[in-house]
């Protein structure tokens, strides 16, 4: 099989099931910023940081191929019987929250995105997570037999996991959190 398609070449792309689309199609938006916080996510897997995160890293990196999947199948006439995200993935989430917040200190300022490499990375993981809520929910407008709830629900609690994780990334390489100052030069 080869790895170019031509579909591409005229600025269509095609989706699980044999859906031909135009790349600006908001399901090609979608898996495309999918894609690019898995790749980020992978950039911090990689970094070493954190060796205990890894694992985890790589769960999160399987639901969200599990979760574009579940959108490139969107519209589709043929149903498919594709590993979707459930509840039990938020709560895998909220439960690794919980364990790395209780190795931190509470929070008592606005916090920089930055630290360490690995953490500065994460916080770009968790920008383009939100990105993907927002665009999300585009999807769900222009589908309103999707039931969101589950998915839109992992990617609130994957934002604040990438959030705590960076926060957890840096005390586990003994750097300091940038803490916003709030004052302006005016």
């Amino acid at each position: 099989m080869k790895i170019y398609t031509g579909y591409g070449d005229e600025g269509f792309t095609q989706l699980l099931g044999g859906q031909r689309v135009r790349k600006n199609d908001m399901r090609v938006a979608m898996c495309g910023t999918l894609d690019e916080l898995n790749a980020v996510m992978g950039a911090v897997a990689s970094r070493q940081a954190a060796t205990c995160l890894v694992v985890k890293i790589n769960q999160v990196q399987s639901d969200l191929f599990k979760f574009g999947c579940g959108v490139a199948a969107l519209g589709a006439d043929t149903k498919m019987d594709l590993p979707a995200i459930g509840a039990q993935d938020s709560l895998r989430l909220e439960a690794e929250i919980d364990e790395m917040e209780s190795c931190l200190e509470p929070l008592t300022n606005f916090l920089l995105p930055g630290g360490c490499e690995a953490a500065a990375t994460m916080h770009q993981a968790r920008a383009i997570c939100r990105r993907c809520e927002r665009l999300f929910t585009e999807v769900t407008d222009l589908y309103p037999d999707l039931d969101p709830a589950a998915c839109l629900k992992y990617l609130n609690r994957l934002g604040d996991w990438c959030f705590v994780a960076a926060r957890f990334i840096n005390r586990e390489m003994g750097v300091s959190e940038p803490i916003w100052s709030g004052q302006t030069n005016a």
